[in-house]
């Protein structure tokens, strides 16, 4: 497998030159384009770290916005130049990844959502879900009108169970895994979450977090689950939801996994095993 017919989607990742931890200057945002597309992604929403404590200060929400704003034009013209040089055009929109420093964010500037839509990329501060109540924020943004989708939720130190991402989905969120936690580049406990949440079938989403450094790693997650006879979910996961999401519509149902046979054992065996080749 080497990609859907129509590529890749990944809306999270941080390609905006010079505004956070992830592209530092046009150089490596130039370089994270040719990565994604020598991956077969072919659309983008890059989601710069945004607080999202500032849409409640009019001045700092401004002046953050600005500082985006130049980024993202130097990116524009990245874009343009990589089309030129390749013969075809890259869809790269924009959005941030909104930090839940606060529970009622003020998400009304198109800017601050995934590329205009009523989509929303949010995280909780520091990796670590609020001791109570992690779930009210989630119902706040749905409430407002939005729908949030809760970034890498494998990632979160005190997540000690699934209990609190069923609650996520219940107050109307969902929930977007990062495609390296699955081989582990998160450490392990990071890697045993993200095998529970897609055996669960809890996840719409797997996107790259790309920090432009190294390599997206979209395409070897879809390979690797369409390798072991995941297809179905690999471009639901990877392809076919995330291009719903950039077009404003609901996320398609993804199975879960559960177990599969052991080759000429007949006994089961998780379902990563056979993925990762162990």
């Amino acid at each position: 497998m080497t990609g859907l017919a129509g590529g890749y989607t990944c809306f999270h990742n941080h390609l905006v030159p010079g505004v956070d931890d992830g592209a530092q200057h046009a150089e490596f945002s130039a370089g994270a384009l040719t990565a994604f597309r020598r991956e077969g992604v072919r659309q983008v929403i890059t989601t710069p770290h945004f607080d999202g404590s500032l849409t409640q200060q009019p001045e700092r929400l401004a002046a953050r916005l600005d500082e985006i704003d130049a980024g993202w034009e130097v990116l524009q013209g990245l874009v343009a130049t990589d089309a030129e040089v390749n013969g075809s055009a890259m869809r790269v929109e924009r959005g941030v990844e909104v930090m839940l420093d606060v529970p009622d964010p003020i998400l009304t500037d198109p800017r601050v959502r995934l590329a205009g839509t009523a989509f929303v990329l949010v995280e909780y501060p520091m990796l670590r879900l609020p001791p109570a109540n992690a779930a009210m924020a989630i119902g706040n943004i749905r409430r407002a009108g939005w729908i949030p989708v809760v970034a890498h939720p494998e990632r979160y130190r005190n997540l000690d169970s699934l209990a609190p991402l069923t609650e996520f989905m219940s107050a109307g969120g969902l929930l977007q895994v990062n495609v390296g936690s699955l081989f582990g580049d998160y450490g392990n406990t990071a890697q045993a979450l993200v095998q529970q949440i897609l055996a669960n079938g809890l996840a719409s989403y797997a996107c790259s977090d790309y920090h432009a450094r190294g390599e997206p790693g979209t395409a070897r997650f879809a390979r690797a689950l369409a390798d072991a006879g995941y297809s179905e979910q690999a471009e639901l996961l990877c392809g076919v939801n995330p291009g719903r999401l950039l077009a404003g519509e609901a996320p398609l149902r993804v199975p879960g996994f559960g177990t599969v046979a052991g080759a000429g054992t007949g006994t089961r065996v998780p379902w990563w095993r056979r993925v990762l080749g162990g």
